[in-house]
């Protein structure tokens, strides 16, 4: 059994930065797709990155158009943890942020059914 824990959210300005932390409890996830999801108020929840390493050293990652060059992901295997990095932030990327895992066979991908294993999430607020 994984469990998942994030923080780092908060509140700051468009333009500001944050770095969301999510620690994997119960099992190593070198082998797992890592995945960030968010969900705004009276939205459905969207995917925002993925992360893998496919058993290697070695991390891969995608990220929906909306965050290309401004949000990056990183892993550190030794603590368990995956990272997202959030700059240049706008007013739009406030969200309750979602870490995910997925222990299954195949890339996760954005696919949000592929995960099965969530963090109970984390508030990003962002001002203007």
């Amino acid at each position: 059994q994984v469990q998942l824990v994030e923080s780092g959210g908060g509140f700051v300005q468009a333009g500001g930065s944050l770095r969301l932390s999510c620690a994997a409890t119960g099992r190593a996830f070198i082998n797992y797709d890592m995945g960030w999801f968010r969900q705004a108020p009276g939205k459905e929840r969207e995917f925002v990155a993925t992360l893998w390493t496919g058993g290697g050293s070695t991390w891969y990652a995608d990220f929906v158009d909306s965050v290309k060059g401004r949000f990056t992901v990183s892993g550190d295997n030794a603590k368990n943890t995956v990272y997202l990095q959030m700059n240049s932030l706008k007013v739009e990327d406030t969200a309750v942020y979602y870490c995910a895992a997925s222990s299954r066979f195949g890339r996760a991908g954005a696919r949000a059914s592929r995960y099965n294993y969530w963090g109970q999430g984390t508030q990003v607020t962002v001002s203007s």
